[in-house]
């Protein structure tokens, strides 16, 4: 199966505000526009076969700003959790909440005030993932790479679904903004191979098969990974 890399957006005034955006029109600020610059230094050295992006406008600038030439498609699968009512209001307000231990010790039974269940988000999102995978491997084989930009809390929940955690454990797991993390599905089982990274992701890049051509003899559209 093609490998995902999982990029969560930019930093926002949300983020640094310390404010709960949820599906807010929330934009990145100055350090989030560095971030998606300079994350987008690392990613075009890789051959990318597909880029899709959550809806809202803070994945499309990190995208627009990261890898300008290319197309996202658009996937609402990939939309940040619905919080309903808790959206916009400060975190420092939401945690003297009686639902915030709740969300912090038990995601799976929570549903958010007037929005969505933490069960519900983790299902869309995993399936969106699974669904795009399915069909990079399918149209460019299975040394594709491809990438997701996304939010914190579904990266979290896709994480732990490939890790086979329970969703009451994706509270462990960190997702800082304009961080990559990455998984490589197989029929066997997921693999987890990069958490959370900010470092080099050359070494991502599909190797020739042993025997294989250089890519400058080989067939055109013969090269591994796809297009970008």
């Amino acid at each position: 199966m093609a490998t995902v890399l999982l990029l969560r957006h930019g930093r926002t005034n949300a983020n640094a505000s310390g404010g709960l955006a949820g599906r807010m029109p929330v934009e990145l600020d100055d350090t989030g526009r560095g971030q998606a610059l300079r994350v987008g230094e690392r990613l075009r050295k890789l051959p990318l076969a597909a880029v899709v992006t959550s809806p809202l406008i803070r994945c499309r600038q990190t995208l627009d700003l990261a890898l300008p030439e290319l197309v996202p498609d658009i996937d609402e699968g990939l939309i940040e959790c619905g919080y309903g009512d808790w959206e916009g209001r400060p975190l420092k307000e939401l945690a003297q909440d009686p639902l915030w231990p709740v969300v912090q010790q038990h995601p799976s039974a929570v549903v958010f005030p007037n929005g969505e269940a933490m069960a519900a988000m983790s299902a869309r999102a995993v399936a969106a993932i699974r669904r795009w995978d399915a069909r990079v491997t399918a149209e460019h084989g299975s040394d594709a790479l491809w990438l997701a930009c996304t939010h914190g809390d579904v990266i979290k929940a896709i994480v732990a679904d490939a890790m086979g955690l329970h969703l009451d454990e994706f509270q462990r797991l960190v997702a800082d903004p304009a961080s990559v993390s990455v998984i490589r599905y197989t029929p066997m089982r997921p693999f987890l191979v990069r958490l959370n990274d900010t470092a080099d992701l050359s070494a991502l890049v599909p190797k020739p098969a042993e025997g294989a051509l250089p890519e400058s003899d080989a067939a055109v559209g013969g090269g591994a990974g796809g297009g970008a």
